[in-house]
């Protein structure tokens, strides 16, 4: 467990890390002099000076930074980046957004050429590997919510009194509890490599749209393809990914705003690398699918018109495009620090809420 928990922290210290090369690259292509390229945020522990950039060590861990010359305040230098035009500057700054586009399509190509995870009919018994009825969602206050059952978990057995039944279909699972809801009935679950049992009563009278069980099932198995089909599956299910989750996002907000339940549970880094290791446990397949898609909420976040992202940046550019001049330095400082400084609050708020949850 351990060793799992390490792994999925140096990978999200993996993809800032390459989010930060993004911006380094584009950068250095410009003819932008790089101050510095930062694991982790200052202080420092250590840095070593090769060429003009120093490479340094930082105390926190949550992050990465890139600290180009002359993007804190307005330098008359030709390797300056506030003396470049705005599209470069736009593009050193998308940089680092379309990295985490690219880690994506990457680890999807890869995922589909040794073996995707996908969600699959019923009807579909062709050249599948593992396939098995996953929970999906949990409905507030059903009977699936009081035994603790959790999305992702898999049920492989349902059984009642002398009948006992194998599933890997939903029309099983659905039948079954169809037949003998109102009576006591045990489920073998599967959670990551964890195998148990939980008994509950599937519902008579359930509220409209649950079910039962109370519970959202997806039927999932392996499926792979060619290495030459592998990469266009991978762009495609990146962009297809990256529609979803804005549209979640979308969802989720208008449901805020109208006082409705989101449906969405925001977690910070302790709970991410939580959920990592429990992708973890599930298969490599698995674990690097979920890292695709952390990389595209990553992506998705960034390009947020908020200051201290990169979309806020671009925010900023915009004005000065439109006012024929930047916004004085210390204003955006100002701005910037402010938001920084809040978006840290946001992450120790969640992580505090991610140790109440998980321990």
């Amino acid at each position: 467990m351990v060793f799992t928990i390490i792994i999925a922290f140096i990978s999200i210290l993996g993809l800032l890390l390459l989010h930060e090369f993004g911006h380094f690259i584009l950068a250095k292509k410009f003819g932008v002099k790089v101050e510095e390229f930062g694991i982790g945020i200052p202080p420092r522990i250590f840095g070593k000076k090769f060429g003009e950039t120093v490479y340094s060590i930082n105390l926190i861990p949550f992050g990465a930074f890139v600290k180009l010359f002359g993007e804190e305040k307005d330098i008359k230098d030709p390797r300056s980046f506030s003396s470049k035009p705005i599209w470069q500057r736009a593009l050193i700054i998308l940089g680092g957004v379309a990295s985490f586009w690219i880690i994506s399509a990457v680890l999807l190509s890869f995922v589909f050429w040794a073996g995707a995870p996908q969600q699959i009919s019923d009807d579909d018994n062709h050249n599948l590997v593992n396939p098995k009825v996953q929970i999906v969602a949990i409905a507030k206050n059903s009977p699936a919510e009081t035994v603790d059952l959790r999305a992702g978990d898999t049920i492989r057995e349902l059984k009642v009194n002398n009948q006992q039944l194998s599933v890997n279909k939903i029309k099983e699972v659905q039948d079954f509890t169809e037949q003998f809801k109102g009576q006591e009935i045990i489920l073998t679950i599967e959670r990551g490599k964890e195998v148990f049992e939980v008994s509950l009563n599937p519902r008579v009278n359930p509220p409209e749209g649950e079910g039962s069980m109370g519970v959202a099932l997806a039927r999932t198995a392996i499926k792979n393809y060619p290495w030459y089909k592998a990469p266009w599956l991978g762009v495609t299910a990146t962009f297809n990914l990256t529609i979803l989750i804005i549209q979640g996002w979308y969802q989720a907000l208008f449901n805020a705003i109208s006082g409705l339940p989101t449906g969405v549970q925001v977690v910070g880094p302790i709970g991410i690398i939580n959920l990592l290791r429990q992708a973890g446990e599930m298969g490599i397949n698995y674990y690097l699918h979920f890292i695709a898609v952390i990389s595209l909420f990553l992506a998705v976040f960034n390009i947020l018109p908020i200051p201290a992202l990169d979309g806020g940046k671009l925010i900023f550019l915009g004005i000065e495009k439109i006012r024929g001049r930047p916004v004085p330095s210390q204003i955006e400082q100002k701005i910037t620090i402010f938001f920084f400084a809040l978006l840290l609050l946001l992450i120790i708020f969640f992580t505090f809420k991610d140790i109440q949850r998980i321990f």
